[in-house]
Parts: C-alpha cells; sequence; structure tokens
C-alpha cells in the first residue's frame, strides 16, 4: 500500500503560521537595517536571544512543574563553545579552519547547533541524577551547576579567563545578486528563524504525548507515576531540550556582542530568565515571548530616556517595583496558561451575536 501523500492544503495549514511569522519578523528587520541605528538593532538581537531563552526556560519550569534557577550556565555553556569554534582555534598544533571565506556564513548555524548540542550534553549530565530531586533540593542542584559553569569558564585561559573572550565574527555582508544583506540583517535572520522555530518546536511538543507526560508531571507527579509515566526519565527529556535551546541562545548572544564575560552569566541572568517566565505565564509560550519583548524592551526604551531627564538612575528600582506590583495583581502572569488562539477564541466568542452560533 502506497504511502498517503499531504495535500497542498494540509501542507499550507502546517506551515502557514511559522512561514508567516518568520517573514513578519525578517520586515521588521529590514526596516530596521535601513531605518534605526545600532542601538535600536541590538536590542532587536537581544529580544530574539532573550525570547528563546524565555521559551527553553518555560519548557522545565512552566510545562513540566519544575523549578531550575541555574539557566544562564547552558546559555554560557552555549555561547562559548560557539566563540571558541567561530576563531580557528589551533588544537594539537593543528588550526580548526571549516568553510573557505567566500561562504563562511554558512558556518554560523554549525557553530549554533555545536553549542546547542553541548548545552544539551551538559544539560543531561547534570539532570540525569538531579531531577530525581524535586522543588527546593532541585533549585539548589541548578543554580549549583550554573556557578560551577561561570567559576569554570572564569579559570580557563583558552576562553580568556577573567578577561574574556574578544573580537567574536560574525557573519559578514552576503551578496545575492539583487541586493546585499547587510552582517546586522544576515545575524538578525539566524536569530529570526532561531527564535521562530524554537517557538513552533515548542508548540508541537507541548501538544503531542510528550507534552501531555509534561503537564502530568507539572499536575501530579504522584499520579502520573501511577499512570506508568517514567517521570526521571520525561524530565531529564525536558531538561535537555530546554539546554539545547538556551545553548543556542548563548550562541546568537555571542556572535552579536562580539565579547563573552564569565559575569555575563551569573545568577542575575538566570533570574532575569525565571521573570521573563513567571511575568509571561508559566506554561504559556505565548506569554514567554510577549514577557521578554517587554522585559528587554521597557528597561531600555522606556526607563533609560527617565533617567536622562532626572539624572538618577532609578531604571531598577521602578522596574522592581513595577514587577512587584504586577505580580500581586496578576499572580498567575500576563497570560496565566493560556496561549494566542485562546485569545482569539475569547475574541471570537465576544463578536458572536448573543443567543445564536454565529451563522445567518
Amino acid at each position: 500500500m502506497s504511502e498517503p501523500v499531504i495535500g497542498f492544503k494540509t501542507f499550507v495549514k502546517t506551515w502557514r503560521a511559522p512561514l508567516t511569522s518568520f517573514i513578519t519578523v525578517a520586515i521588521l528587520g529590514a526596516l530596521a537595517d535601513q531605518f534605526a541605528n545600532g542601538y535600536v538593532q541590538l536590542i532587536m538581537l537581544y529580544v530574539c536571544i532573550n525570547t528563546i531563552l524565555a521559551l527553553s526556560l518555560n519548557l522545565v519550569n512552566g510545562f513540566t512543574g519544575q523549578f531550575s534557577i541555574g539557566h544562564a550556565g547552558f546559555m554560557a555553556v552555549g555561547a562559548y563553545v560557539s566563540a571558541f569554534l567561530s576563531m580557528k582555534p589551533v588544537i594539537f598544533g593543528m588550526t580548526l579552519t571549516f568553510l573557505p571565506d567566500e561562504i563562511a556564513y554558512l558556518n554560523y548555524p554549525f557553530f549554533a547547533l555545536a553549542g546547542g548540542a553541548v548545552a544539551a550534553l551538559a544539560g543531561y549530565l547534570v539532570g540525569l541524577p538531579s531531577l530525581r530531586l524535586r522543588g527546593d533540593y532541585l533549585a539548589i542542584v541548578t543554580l549549583g551547576f550554573g556557578e560551577i559553569i561561570r567559576v569554570i569558564l572564569l579559570n580557563t585561559e583558552a576562553v580568556g579567563g577573567a578577561r574574556g573572550m574578544f573580537g567574536i565574527p560574525s557573519p559578514k555582508a552576503i551578496d545575492i545578486g539583487f541586493a546585499t544583506l547587510s552582517p546586522f540583517l544576515v545575524n538578525y535572520l539566524m536569530a529570526a528563524f532561531w527564535t521562530v522555530f524554537t517557538f513552533m518546536f515548542l508548540w508541537r511538543l507541548a501538544h503531542s504525548m510528550h507534552g501531555r507526560a509534561f503537564l502530568s508531571i507539572r499536575e501530579d507527579e504522584i499520579a502520573a507515576e501511577a499512570m506508568g509515566i517514567n517521570t526521571t526519565q520525561v524530565k531529564v527529556r525536558a531538561f535537555v531540550i530546554s539546554s539545547f535551546f538556551a545553548g543556542i541562545a548563548g550562541a546568537l548572544f555571542a556572535h552579536s556582542t562580539h565579547y563573552l564575560n564569565p559575569s555575563t552569566f551569573s545568577f542575575t541572568k538566570s533570574v532575569d530568565s525565571i521573570i521573563m517566565v513567571v511575568l509571561g505565564g508559566m506554561g504559556s509560550l505565548t506569554g514567554s515571548v510577549f514577557a521578554a519583548i517587554v522585559v528587554t524592551i521597557v528597561p531600555e526604551f522606556v526607563l533609560r530616556p527617565l533617567q536622562d531627564l532626572t539624572g538618577v538612575d532609578l531604571r531598577m528600582v521602578i522596574y522592581s517595583l513595577a514587577l512587584i506590583l504586577f505580580m500581586i495583581s496578576r499572580p498567575a502572569g500576563i497570560f496565566g496558561k493560556n496561549e494566542w488562539t485562546d485569545l482569539l477564541a475569547a475574541v471570537k466568542a465576544r463578536l458572536r451575536p448573543a443567543g445564536g452560533n454565529g451563522k445567518e
């Protein structure tokens, strides 16, 4: 019996959302490339990086119900691995090179994948023994791992030690025949691709059989075990996937800033990612995206001008106070556990005429 052929309508329905999202984000990047300054362009890259970081952490903290506070450690692994490979390191007396300079931009997806893979391996090594723990104990273990990674990087001269790594290359301009893509646009398109891919991958994962296993552990781990779910294996799987995407975010960060320092990946960086997850809503991918945008943009474009007017740096005071007040008034986060499809359904329900089914 021949395999069923996927129809064109099914194909369009499956890929319409990710393609539309990527095209929209790409258009924003093209407009920024033409009309925005370097500072705004860097903030746009940070938005993509923070979105990937928040989405990846939400898989563990939101969907699986665990509490990891060492996420910056996995980001650091991905960042340093990608940066190390891109700087043509000398290993055993041989210079490690990849593609020639003419098509060197094709190296960067490989560097990002390598950083994500090593971060995923680190997540497996940490998660396998520690995810047998629960609650506060797991938080302490992940916090310790993040600090271990930072101290190792701080004392490893091969990656710059306390000085950090500087001069990290990023994709150069690409001539595509009818146009030339600037270095920013090439870097941004790569970040936009990974942002959309991360969202769509986690969306499909959350609505799959594996996603139901994650949710069952979040709701009641004992009941999940009673139903035959290997809870430790499922938690490790979520941890590895989350670590992979955190490594991708780290690789993008390395090639966007051109400089890495161990202090960048301190406990504060992990707290920032937790804030995005909690603010957006635990278990809401849409909330993570929205919160990452807000947390990245507001301190720079709203609170920094206030500092220029008053002459006093009150950004973190106002930012922290706003977070406290918001979490008191809405502890479930902006979206709670809802997604954009739930909001769309609610809007359609409001627009439907009362007492009817919306059809004439």
